[in-house]
């Protein structure tokens, strides 16, 4: 194990301290490799770098995976993450409502309704 996927591992603890063994164990049979490029590159580098804080990148985070509209599990465990690291949920559907603006109602409407399962849940 490299300085980079270890440090990942430290970053992706801190948003859901069961992700990096759930993402391990399911792409072990297939695609293991998908589990570590995923851990190293964007936790293990971009998540590190300085410029701005972990609650920032998450936010952008969920508004991406909003605007992108077809990412629903990725969403749903971002919106977790954010919360695990102080996010709140005003912060949470005021990014998800923006994106109304920039990628339509129907991706605003979905994401809305993750985050409302999220909520709903804890």
């Amino acid at each position: 194990m490299n300085n980079r996927y270890l440090s990942g591992v430290d970053k992706l603890n801190e948003l859901d301290p069961d992700a990096v063994g759930a993402m391990t164990e399911h792409f072990s049979e297939v695609c293991p490799d998908l589990a570590r490029y995923t851990i190293e590159y964007p936790f293990g580098d971009v998540l590190q770098r300085e410029g701005l804080d972990f609650k920032t990148r998450e936010l952008a985070t969920i508004a991406a995976l909003t605007a992108m509209g077809n990412c629903q599990p990725q969403l749903k465990g971002h919106i977790k993450g954010a919360i695990n690291i102080g996010c709140t949920q005003k912060e949470i559907t005021e990014i998800i409502l923006q994106m109304s603006v920039y990628a339509g109602f129907p991706a605003a409407i979905n994401g809305m309704n993750i985050a409302k399962e999220v909520f709903e849940e804890r």
